[in-house]
């Protein structure tokens, strides 16, 4: 499993909001239309109102790669920046495994899942 992350910044709340309404219609087209993707999701950082939190969860590599090159990549850097204030994007790449829930039945964490 791939796990992508980032963190988008703009000048202001304002830029910051109109970017998250924005990019709406191509995170539901990412996630209908793409093989392979489980999550992608650009959101408002309630601590932070300049700040966009990105999480994309993808089956595979090759299916991470495949996204580049749709059309909605190319869409999503479009709106990106063309809706006014983005400053830059600091992004993070992950492998995981799935390791089921985080809690057991009781509603403890799994620490022996992740150790």
């Amino acid at each position: 499993m791939i796990i992508v992350t980032a963190t988008l910044s703009f000048e202001t709340e304002a830029d910051r909001d109109n970017a998250v309404a924005k990019t709406a219609a191509v995170q539901l087209a990412t996630r209908n239309d793409e093989d392979g993707c489980l999550a992608y999701c650009f959101a408002a950082d309630p601590a932070m109102p300049e700040h966009i939190q990105v999480y994309e969860l993808w089956t595979t590599a090759d299916a991470l790669e495949a996204h580049f090159a749709h059309p909605n990549y190319a869409d999503m850097v479009q709106v990106l920046h063309n809706c006014g204030g983005f400053v830059k994007s600091e992004n993070r790449l992950y492998t995981a495994t799935d390791c089921g829930p985080v809690y057991d039945d009781t509603g403890t964490f799994r620490k022996d899942a992740v150790t």
